[in-house]
């Protein structure tokens, strides 16, 4: 069922995906070579279903019914972060139904441009510990997490050791970062995946943490990383803590196959409503 049609029939004004990419072209060049070469470290091959111009997949995401949605640059190294916040503040401004996303690095002037970002009004950030390999709990971002915490900014974080692991990913950095800075709006990206029962235990036990359903139960994922059945009810039971991501551009299906994937796993309209854009609608103070 395409996304407008899923969002009539639920009597919504549309979808509010919060794990959506849009970066630099020559950044969005790079990002697109390496899924082109994935396959050699995660088995099968990832071909990116959506390769268009920067306006043709915006109106791409119209057409799927997708009103709100974000950008999530997201910095795999130091001193790259403000190029990408630059580009992606200007994205923003042209595209209306854009959040403006940011990201940072550990690294010494990260408190510094996360506080001015925060004082501006940027809406969320981006991380992804897999590939900026750097452990969430690093003293750099002491004061970065504090910020956060304190201006309930979300935070979108890509924690799961999927589609591959390495020593910077897992639960227990997140677990020791929340430990600390409870109230951190925390947004855990693919709902944790692998660690599917550890990042929903966070999810439980912490205010402000929630879970986005970026690519789980579509065929491609539930290949490789199934969701446990047997955490379905606790999954429903979350609430307004679950909210809808797809990853596009850089997914293997058409767009709708996500929301397919979510309505077949049988949790109801009511959580379909939430998860779909009632959810992040609150979140965002839409």
């Amino acid at each position: 069922m395409p996304g407008s049609a899923l969002a009539d029939r639920l009597g919504l004004p549309g979808l509010f995906d919060v794990h959506v990419h849009f970066l630099p072209e020559p950044v969005q060049r790079k990002v697109y070579a390496v899924f082109d070469q994935a396959g050699a470290k995660i088995g099968r091959p990832w071909p990116i279903r959506y390769r268009g111009t920067h306006a043709e997949r915006v109106e791409q995401l119209r057409s799927f019914g997708v009103r709100r949605f974000t950008a999530l640059p997201y910095a795999h190294r130091p001193g790259i972060a403000g190029y990408l916040n630059d580009w992606a503040r200007e994205f923003a401004a042209g595209v209306p139904e854009c959040l403006w996303s940011a990201t940072f690095y550990p690294e010494p002037e990260a408190a510094r441009y996360v506080a001015d970002l925060v004082e501006g009004g940027v809406e969320v950030f981006k991380i992804h510990v897999q590939v900026g390999e750097f452990l969430l709990d690093d003293p750099l971002l002491d004061e970065v997490w504090a910020t956060l915490a304190d201006a309930g900014t979300p935070i979108v974080i890509h924690a799961g050791s999927g589609p591959v692991g390495n020593a910077f990913t897992g639960p227990d950095p997140l677990r020791r970062v929340l430990e600390r800075h409870p109230r951190l709006t925390a947004v855990v990206a693919h709902l944790g995946a692998p660690e599917y029962a550890e990042f929903l235990t966070l999810a439980e036990t912490y205010e402000r943490t929630h879970l986005d359903t970026t690519m789980v139960f579509t065929d491609f994922f539930s290949e490789a990383a199934p969701y446990p059945s047997d955490l379905l009810p606790r999954l429903r039971d979350l609430g307004s803590k679950v909210l809808l991501g797809s990853d596009f551009p850089t997914i293997p299906y058409p767009y709708e196959h996500q929301l397919e994937s979510l309505e077949r796993i049988g949790l109801g309209d009511d959580w379909l409503r939430a998860v779909c854009w009632e959810n992040a609608a609150a979140l965002f103070a839409e």
